[in-house]
């Protein structure tokens, strides 16, 4: 399909910008831009590199110099994937975005699904790619990974009362005015987390999340960010806010 074709296609919703936060991900960068760019033409990309020591600011540089869709945020250091995100969500709104999409560096979310997301999100505020729905899956995990990201989702999904299945996961598409309702400035939470909260707050806030199914691959070059600090704080937070809400509830039905 033509630029033309792709713009008219998803026209209503704005333009797009693909969020990719990278840190040492200078041998998948070329590769996933490319990817992207075939798969919405008329999208932009922006990499949000916290200063890589293997030149992967050097590498979007190069690529920005090339293609005038591309865009890069040098960010002083390693601040965490949250921080990131949030970065490039409060650039692409200032730079007037329609639609800001996250995405990973290093392969496993595949840009060729990206129009599915954005086709749901012309009836919904937030989309959510999802392992864990019917026609979703992953490639290469270990058991033990899945028992974590599904676990994580049940759990998170459980303690909150959210009506969505893979709650973690950070392929997404959000409409900017989503994102202006979510309250931003309050978010402080990272990794697995940072995606639950933001999952939250869309459902608490009353907008329309859907999710569609994807096929998550792990990655083949390049170390996992992965840690447990993050999957702790994941448990912690949840559990915390968890808490918090059922307090809220109980202390409101007793007001009543």
């Amino acid at each position: 399909m033509t630029d033309g074709g792709q713009a008219r296609r998803y026209g209503p919703l704005g333009t797009v910008l693909v969020i990719i936060p990278t840190y040492n991900e200078a041998d998948n960068l070329e590769s996933v831009t490319a990817r992207v760019r075939e798969a919405v033409p008329e999208a932009h990309i922006l990499v949000a590199d916290d200063n890589s020591p293997d030149g992967t600011g050097k590498v979007a540089d190069e690529l920005a110099v090339q293609d005038e869709h591309i865009h890069v945020l040098h960010r002083p250091g390693k601040q965490g994937l949250g921080a990131a995100y949030l970065a490039g969500f409060r650039w692409g709104i200032e730079h007037g975005y329609g639609v800001l999409v996250e995405m990973d560096a290093d392969g496993s979310h595949q840009p060729e699904e990206l129009p599915r997301l954005l086709t749901a999100l012309k009836g919904a505020d937030l989309v959510l790619g999802s392992r864990w729905v019917p026609g979703g899956r992953v490639v290469n995990w270990p058991v033990s990974r899945r028992f974590i990201s599904r676990g994580g989702s049940t759990y998170s999904r459980l303690m909150l009362g959210l009506p969505l299945r893979d709650i973690t996961g950070g392929f997404r598409a959000f409409r900017a005015e989503t994102l202006k309702g979510l309250g931003m400035d309050a978010v402080a939470s990272q990794g697995y987390c940072f995606q639950v909260d933001l999952a939250h707050r869309a459902v608490r806030a009353g907008f329309h999340v859907v999710e569609v199914p994807i096929t998550f691959v792990e990655r083949v070059r390049g170390n996992s960010k992965m840690g447990r600090d993050i999957v702790v704080e994941a448990l912690w937070r949840v559990t915390v806010w968890g808490v918090e809400g059922r307090v809220k509830r109980a202390l409101g039905r007793r007001h009543t």
